[in-house]
């Protein structure tokens, strides 16, 4: 974003989005332009909303998929509507997030906007690291593709802002990235056991609408009908910190993402915990 985006320039961003994508535009200059969604789109911008939010300053569209932090995943079809509508707007770049991509059980390849619409591959930036399919977080290695022009600029603004990676962190990159893929698939498979657990449990307690995601190891469940229900709860902060001191459950108000009345649950640890956990959610929802 900094290497792209001028002062008055406008970013297209589907909500519920991950955090930093408002501040990243914001310290550009730009003016980030949200698509709100919620769960009765299975948290997902229609082509209706993303040619709406188009104007003559928009300059940068965000696609994340699959979603942190929801978990669902764009289809063909939408993003080949997606890419028919950016055709119609050659100055739109697309910055298209996939650091998900291989934490996906919908059965189908993972597909992003190029594989939807190849002729934007010249004005779209894939982003992608090893920090969540091999769980490498700490590492801090990540990588990028894009039109030469893009990427250079990039490398001049991160060539003065931050260090080099260290060598050990690439070294472990590279045996990742090229190494067996099948402790990815095999935990993949947990994660989508995980997930069914999850979901499953925070359905079964009322107010509570939790979507099946296709991947991540997130659930973003609709929890406004726990907080109408609640005299002791108004917002979805303030149920976050509830079920911090009534459940010992850490999980992120839906508000820092773009959509109050939600909360993203993360499912990465064992499931013993997770048990435990939704046996406290439980417990402390129905005092």
């Amino acid at each position: 974003m900094q290497a792209l985006l001028n002062p008055g320039d406008e970013v297209i961003i589907p909500a519920p989005y991950w955090v930093s994508y408002l501040d990243m535009a914001r310290l550009a200059g730009a003016e980030p332009v949200l698509a709100r969604t919620d769960v009765s789109q299975r948290y997902k911008t229609s082509p209706e909303q993303l040619r709406g939010a188009i104007s003559p300053k928009s300059r940068l569209l965000i696609l994340n998929s699959p979603s942190n932090p929801t978990g669902v995943c764009y289809s063909d079809d939408e993003l080949e509507d997606f890419g028919a509508i950016l055709t119609e707007h050659p100055e739109i770049v697309i910055a298209s997030d996939d650091i998900y991509e291989h934490i996906l059980w919908t059965g189908q390849p993972f597909k992003n906007i190029l594989n939807g619409c190849p002729v934007l591959h010249d004005r779209t930036v894939v982003l992608n690291g090893v920090s969540k399919a091999y769980a490498m977080t700490g590492w801090r290695i990540g990588f990028a593709a894009g039109p030469e022009t893009i990427v250079a600029a990039m490398k001049k603004i991160q060539s003065q802002s931050t260090s080099n990676p260290s060598s050990i962190s690439q070294a472990a990159a590279v045996a990742a990235l090229s190494g067996s893929q099948t402790l990815v698939t095999r935990r993949c498979k947990t994660y989508k056991q995980r997930h069914d657990f999850v979901v499953n449990s925070l359905n079964s307690i009322d107010g509570i609408n939790a979507i099946e995601g296709d991947g991540t190891f997130y659930t973003f469940p609709d929890m406004s009908g726990i907080i109408e229900q609640r005299d002791d709860i108004s917002n979805d902060v303030e149920l976050a910190e509830f079920l911090l001191e009534h459940a010992s459950v850490a999980a992120v108000p839906g508000s820092a993402f773009g959509s109050p009345g939600c909360m993203r649950f993360s499912f990465a640890t064992s499931m013993e915990i997770l048990e435990q956990a939704l046996a406290n959610i439980t417990r402390a929802l129905s005092r």
